[in-house]
């Protein structure tokens, strides 16, 4: 499973979700949807874009969870 973690990195630098909105040109709807995984795919431009506004590298970006047990990472990811 693939984590974005725009969150932290927005914590991090003390930003908001509509500061990088305004930032990148991007709505909040598509933005959040990044965030919690539900789209098939993210273009190297809008990587490269969040790593500019974020001043992170792709692999801060980008975390690749592994697990044999799918509840576990769902409920990881969740914060459950």
């Amino acid at each position: 499973m693939i984590k974005i973690n725009i969150e932290e990195l927005l914590k991090r630098k003390g930003k908001s979700k509509y500061w990088l909105c305004q930032q990148m040109n991007l709505t909040s709807r598509n933005l959040n949807r990044i965030i919690r995984g539900e789209t098939n795919s993210i273009s190297f431009r809008y990587i490269e874009e969040f790593c500019d506004n974020l001043d992170c590298t792709p692999g801060e970006l980008i975390t690749v969870i592994i697990s044999d047990n799918m509840d576990d990472i769902q409920k990881e990811y969740l914060n459950i």
